[in-house]
């Protein structure tokens, strides 16, 4: 029997669960499988590589500012989206402190884009998060990114102060997330 716990924000808890549905779908017609590795992989590294491409052409001279975050030598936790074989999508977490996790390194290759790929990603990265023992994510996007905005609200993060290195960064955007427990059958 699965056990699940009651969320405070029933919207959230509905939007995962509709999420789930999608992942399944998606995995049902093997369109998109989701893997878990780390940093060291080669196809991680190609799409940070494009993810910093589009990024270094949204934020222009900021870019540098923010790049230096986003070191991924050693991310442990990476989570990597396929559409047959073909490599089209990542993000990681990192324990940002004890029981938070920080969402990073989210990306969809453009020709995936829609589809909802993203979504499923986040999920999935919460998932394994509380697996971890986490207890809330927070994350750091730009307002130069209003599609990852809207993305993470619609997953149910809510817009927080700034945090550690983005304090009194006027262009970034920091969220945070309750992640919900879902118990495993016995």
């Amino acid at each position: 029997m699965v056990t699940i716990k009651p969320a405070k924000n029933i919207f959230a808890y509905h939007l995962s669960l509709y999420l789930c549905i999608i992942d399944q779908v998606l995995f049902y017609y093997n369109m998109l499988t989701l893997k878990k590795t780390n940093s060291h992989s080669e196809d991680f590294r190609t799409l940070v590589t494009l993810l910093d491409k589009e990024l270094r052409e949204r934020d222009g001279e900021e870019h540098s500012f923010y790049a230096q975050f986003n070191k991924v030598d050693a991310i442990k936790h990476v989570i990597l989206a396929y559409n047959d074989k073909v490599p089209v999508g990542c993000g990681a977490i990192k324990e940002y402190e004890p029981g938070t996790a920080e969402l990073k390194r989210m990306f969809v290759h453009p020709d995936y884009r829609n589809l909802g790929i993203a979504g499923s990603m986040v999920a999935a990265l919460e998932q394994w998060a509380v697996e971890l023992g986490f207890t809330s994510c927070i994350l750091e996007t730009g307002k130069k990114q209003p599609e990852a905005i809207s993305l993470y609200k619609k997953v149910g993060y809510n817009v927080t102060p700034n945090y550690g290195q983005y304090q009194n960064v006027e262009n970034s955007v920091c969220m945070k997330k309750r992640l919900i427990s879902i118990a495993q059958p016995q």
